[in-house]
């Protein structure tokens, strides 16, 4: 029997009725007028054991942040939990980190609860987020037949990254700063919450969360690998060629925006902040399941769209 978080997210359903939990279909749960998200990181899955611990404490933060930003909404409170550690200067460079990313984004820290862990446990951390949008609240489920699907920020460049700290865990530069230090594209998610259909943050990879929003929504989806926006950095070290598309749109941990909005809407034309990375990738439309396609034509969907937790 096949035990991943999809089986266990069912479950929960049943418990989290409440309207506020939008059925657990979403990223986050919407009560009025705040918008309130939980993500955890753990060593091995999250981060590696030998990355700084400042970044790590960066990107507890910030993969939060970027689920708000999915919504639309502002940064207005955190609750953290966090494992004591038998190190001590660990620890406390981590929670420079957590200083440094609430600091950057305007996030006050209220609360939380810390535990310790049995040594050699693998670290975990939560964060709760809290956030404020008194427009309308985006929903993964809001899109309709002939929107566009357009992508805020580049794909592939962590999973680049990651690939490069496997091979060599001193390697630097752009793409293991991309695995390290997330930024979440909130400014852009505020500006555009209000004109778009359905809106997401890409966490899990391009193509599953692209499904994700397809098959809240009741819809197909049809994506152009050759419009991914890919940066410099990845294409130096992967290329632009089919397979490198299709890695960077399975990778994951990207933290770009995902947003569907009517055709008649070109955001384009929105005053977004200056180096905003916005491109239209691909359509939805009646139907159901995803399609690829290259300017060679049709390319068939990969077996792995992008990563699932599942039980060991």
């Amino acid at each position: 029997m096949n035990s991943g978080e999809k089986e266990l997210i069912a479950r929960l359903r049943r418990i989290a009725t409440d309207p506020a939990a939008r059925g657990l279909a979403d990223d986050a749960a919407v009560m009025g007028s705040l918008v309130l998200t939980h993500d955890m990181i753990a060593e091995g899955v999250h981060f590696l054991p030998d990355d700084p611990p400042a970044s790590v404490g960066w990107k507890l933060v910030t993969v939060n942040l970027s689920d708000l930003a999915g919504k639309g909404a502002k940064p207005v409170a955190a609750l953290m939990g966090v494992c004591l550690s038998s190190d001590p200067e660990w620890d406390e460079k981590f929670l420079g980190g957590v200083a440094a990313a609430c600091e950057t984004y305007g996030l006050p820290l209220v609360g939380g609860d810390t535990i310790a862990l049995p040594p050699g446990a693998p670290r975990i951390f939560g964060l709760t987020a809290i956030g404020e949008n008194h427009g309308p609240v985006p929903a993964r489920s809001g899109a309709s037949a002939g929107d566009q699907l357009w992508l805020v920020g580049t794909v592939g460049d962590a999973a680049a990254g990651l690939a490069l700290l496997a091979s060599d865990g001193k390697a630097e530069g752009p793409l293991v700063e991309a695995y390290r230090r997330p930024v979440p594209q909130l400014a852009v998610g505020r500006l555009l919450a209000p004109l778009a259909s359905a809106m997401m943050d890409v966490s899990d990879g391009l193509l599953i969360d692209a499904s994700r929003l397809a098959e809240a929504s009741g819809l197909a989806i049809h994506i152009d690998l050759a419009a991914l926006p890919l940066s410099r950095a990845f294409i130096a070290e992967r290329g632009a060629g089919r397979s490198a598309r299709i890695a960077a749109a399975t990778g994951g941990d990207d933290y770009a925006l995902l947003v569907a909005l009517p055709a008649d809407i070109d955001p384009l034309g929105v005053s977004l902040p200056a180096g905003t990375i916005i491109q239209r990738i691909g359509t939805l439309s009646n139907g159901t399941g995803m399609t690829l396609a290259d300017a060679g034509g049709e390319v068939p969907l990969p077996e792995r769209l992008g990563y699932e937790h599942r039980r060991a």
